[in-house]
């Protein structure tokens, strides 16, 4: 005989004990009895809190220099593509000296403050400028595509501030054929010196031959709209740094999305949407242990804003060889291999952050990893390999703030001597329902929809309280929810089945199952709960 018990208010419409891990038997001679217990009606609430961030808190890249407001172009030299035949205005003839070859551009340029209007359309053209001073280059409705090299080719060491103006077009050639033994050329937009964007305008770029934009020095984009429609390699590839102030990315390539050679990235701000085979956004080159680099050229990763998609279809979502901080933005990230991947330690100081992995890691540091606000939940769903949801090997998982919630074959474990904020671990419920758990009177803790079913979960929010004894649902429904990523911040939660699994918060770390990394230890005084 199976008998219902009610304990709270049952709710008949969460009676799936077949879609729940958990079930609960007692056996007698002559019957068999089950007793199901439902959680009431629980309130749902935000519990986040932030404690001091750590990590690059406050680099924003800003230089006064790239502002091109900052700059005075006092000669405007114009230039009209019409397909094989080019109009030039130029009212300095001697001190900037215009070459044609049907309709390839060459300009060489002695003085500062000069500025350059191109627009029109070419399907046999190109744009190439040799410069001693910097310059101002605004494209107009421009249209070039090349048969044989770069659609447009700066040769010049100095600052370019590109200015976006209505819709433009650049197409390279598969094969440069044009390019002097000499000269360096590797992207459909290639500079030998510093590109600033902006304007309200949009680029679109093909690179057919490798890169879709390059500088060998550093690319900032401060607003408008670029869009890199293809590209044999990566689709913004800088030497020095790259910073994003605003505007929109849209890149979608055969190798990075973002690449800073030997150098670092930030992002202020902007939205980014990237479909990548290798990185999405990567400072990618290795540091030697023995040398002592200054900070500036330290392949670190810092995002301080912005909204960001990220799809990797062989790589990473975000690297950094260096030092990975987030201090704010919304990240969603669908990784092959380590969602987030970090050399150095790893920070995660404020946002909302969706990662998720289909081979390696979610999120993995090969040093400490540092959480102090925000919101992150972290995936991994590969089950034949020792992948986890955070791992930072043997090295400080530390938890002062903020809401992590992780899902994979094993987490590595918080350290207590350096976390402040309650953490709870345990095993892994089947997918597609709710996961909730509340406090013995009825006080929400978390209220999640499980996507994915794993082997562990962990999670840590200020609304886990020492000393409290807590009770795990499954199933159940949410009212008048809202929900982030499966995690809900408000509604009503009932009708969840409670699980036998039950645990009272005595240590910084409470684990009542699942598993740990492969080589991750628990801290000082062991995992604890019932």
């Amino acid at each position: 005989m199976i008998r219902l018990k009610k304990i709270r208010k049952p709710v008949f419409t969460a009676l799936l004990i077949s879609v729940s891990l958990f079930t609960f038997n007692a056996c007698s001679d002559d019957e068999s009895e089950t007793i199901v217990t439902y959680s009431d009606d629980v309130i749902i609430t935000d519990g986040n809190i932030t404690s001091t961030a750590e990590g690059d808190t406050y680099n924003t890249g800003y230089d006064e220099d790239d502002l091109v407001e900052n700059a005075t172009f006092a000669n405007t030299v114009q230039i009209v593509y019409s397909d094989t035949d080019v109009t030039i205005t130029n009212p300095v003839p001697y001190d900037v000296v215009v070459t044609l070859d049907g309709a390839d551009v060459t300009i060489n340029s002695t003085i500062s403050e000069v500025a350059y209007e191109v627009s029109g359309s070419t399907t046999d053209g190109m744009l190439k400028i040799y410069s001693d001073k910097k310059f101002k280059l605004s494209l107009s409705d421009l249209s070039i595509t090349n048969a044989d090299g770069p659609a447009i080719n700066i040769q010049s060491s100095k600052t370019v501030f590109v200015i976006l103006e209505g819709t433009n077009n650049l197409t390279d050639a598969s094969d440069y054929s044009n390019i002097p033994d000499d000269e360096d050329a590797k992207a459909t937009f290639f500079s030998e010196g510093q590109l600033v964007f902006s304007g309200s305008g949009a680029l679109n770029i093909a690179g057919l031959y490798k890169h879709g934009i390059v500088s060998d020095d550093y690319v900032r984009v401060i607003s408008g709209t670029i869009s890199v429609t293809e590209a044999v390699s990566d689709g913004i590839h800088a030497n020095d740094y790259i910073i994003v102030d605003g505007g929109t990315l849209n890149l979608s390539v055969g190798s990075d999305g973002l690449d800073c050679e030997e150098g670092y990235v930030i992002i202020n701000d902007g939205s980014l949407n990237i479909n990548a085979i290798d990185d999405g956004i990567a400072a990618s080159y290795d540091i030697d242990e023995e040398e002592d680099p200054d900070d500036s050229v330290l392949p670190n990763v810092t995002i301080n804003g912005g909204d960001f998609v990220i799809i990797t279809t062989e790589g990473e979502g975000i690297e950094a060889k260096g030092i990975l901080t987030i201090n704010d933005g919304n990240i969603n990230i669908s990784a092959y291999d380590d969602g987030l991947n970090s050399g150095g330690n790893l920070y995660i100081n404020g946002g909302n952050h969706y990662v998720y992995s289909t081979l390696n890691d979610a999120i993995d540091s090969n040093s400490n990893i540092t959480v102090t606000g925000g919101t992150t939940i972290a995936i991994a769903i590969r089950t034949d390999e020792p992948d986890g949801s955070f791992d930072c090997d043997d090295d400080i998982f530390k938890i002062t703030g903020g809401t992590i919630l992780g899902l994979g074959l094993n987490t590595s474990f918080p350290s207590e001597t350096e976390s402040t904020q309650n953490t709870v671990i345990f095993d892994g419920i089947n997918a597609n329902q709710l996961l909730n758990i509340q406090s013995e009177d009825g006080t929400e803790a978390l209220t999640f929809e499980v996507p994915y079913s794993v082997n562990t979960i962990i999670y840590s929010n200020g609304k886990l309280e020492s000393g409290q004894t807590y009770h795990i649902y499954t199933g159940g429904s949410v009212s008048n929810g809202t929900a982030i990523n499966g995690l809900y911040t408000s509604g009503t939660y009932t009708g969840g089945i409670a699980s036998s699994n039950s645990f009272t918060i005595t240590n910084t770390v409470t684990q009542i199952g699942g598993e740990m990394g492969p080589t991750g230890e628990p801290g000082e005084g062991g995992p604890g709960g019932h």
